[in-house]
């Protein structure tokens, strides 16, 4: 085995959908603002529904098209920055609501990169000899938006999509990459229960603020936007070092879908068109690592996405994480 076989995929979209005149209730802004800077025009949220459900409703629809039961499943990889509980994982739960009882499930938090990380993973325990994984990537962002923020609350979106994957002998090449250094330009604090027993707590020196609010997304556009038009680019070849194929030879590139402006400026880094590219930001928003999955489903239903094609997955996001996948389907 040598590569990965996407039996599937499935996505669930929320029923809310909240269009940018609808943010000017929360922040002075205005449709034509939102457009030209994000290419967003709408994006949709949850009415309630946890992460772990819409991870489930995804995940069932990947099930069923790819005609697996439950009981095949050797493996649930969840991806998530936004999950309902500190434990148990998301993946947990949707194995407990799928049926598939007994095989492994955990999240991995790569962030906008998740689904990237997971494919990857995934890649390695196909190569052991498992059979099929699931990978559930689900978002609920506006559980952790700051809705008071208007460079930031502008971009997010809920959303989830799965895939289920099995080992082939097809073409499949990988790179993923962190900078730690790079987190104070995107992350969210956690709120921390002290114990009775604190005395003169000990104050550790981070890269965030003191004031700086907890469990909501804190941004550095400016910094963000810098580090995403290169990872873009530069985790694309990355991924084609060595393996004797350019750029060229990609049909299809599905970045993680942050800011039509970002994929724009990176498709010039990397001296291709964006008609290599393909985009749902405009209706769907950034939904962190459920994205790309997204943007595949999607794809794939409307026939752009087939068999013998060569396809690449970018992701960049907060850690700051990046990665790749080039891939034949």
């Amino acid at each position: 085995m040598t590569g990965i076989d996407i039996l599937a995929t499935g996505s669930y979209t929320p029923p809310l959908t909240i269009t940018n005149d609808d943010l000017t209730k929360c922040v002075e802004t205005n449709d034509e603002w939102i457009r030209t800077r994000t290419g967003i025009s709408c994006r949709r949220m949850t009415n309630g529904e946890p992460t772990w459900y819409i991870g489930t409703m995804a995940a069932k629809a990947a099930l069923e098209k790819s005609g697996t039961s439950p009981d095949e499943i050797d493996m649930i990889i969840g991806t998530t920055v936004s999950g309902d509980y500190h434990t148990p994982s998301m993946a947990a739960i949707v194995g407990r609501e799928i049926g598939a009882v007994g095989c492994p499930a955990f999240d991995i938090s790569a962030a906008c990169s998740g689904f990237v990380y997971g494919m990857d993973m995934a890649h390695k325990y196909l190569s052991c000899g498992m059979k099929k994984i699931l990978i559930v990537s689900a978002e609920r962002l506006s559980a952790i938006t700051n809705f008071e923020d208007r460079s930031s609350c502008i971009l997010f979106a809920d959303g989830a999509a799965a895939a289920v994957v099995a080992p082939s002998d097809k073409f499949f090449t990988s790179y993923l990459g962190c900078d730690g250094m790079g987190m104070r330009y995107l992350y969210a604090k956690k709120t921390m229960r002290t114990h009775p027993f604190m005395d003169d707590p000990v104050a550790i020196e981070d890269y965030t603020l003191p004031d700086d609010p907890y469990d909501v997304l804190i941004q550095d556009g400016k910094e963000v936007y810098k580090f995403a038009t290169k990872a873009l680019p530069n985790t694309v070849l990355a991924a084609l070092e060595g393996t004797g194929r350019t750029v060229d030879d990609i049909d299809l590139i599905i970045p993680h879908q942050a800011n039509i402006r970002i994929i724009e400026t990176a498709a010039k880094h990397l001296g291709v068109g964006m008609d290599k590219f393909f985009t749902n930001i405009d209706h769907c928003g950034n939904t962190s690592s459920a994205s790309i999955p997204n943007a595949l489903d999607e794809a794939w239903s409307k026939g752009i996405v087939h068999p013998g094609m060569t396809i690449c997955f970018t992701g960049f996001g907060a850690g700051l994480t990046q990665g790749a996948i080039v891939m034949d389907i």
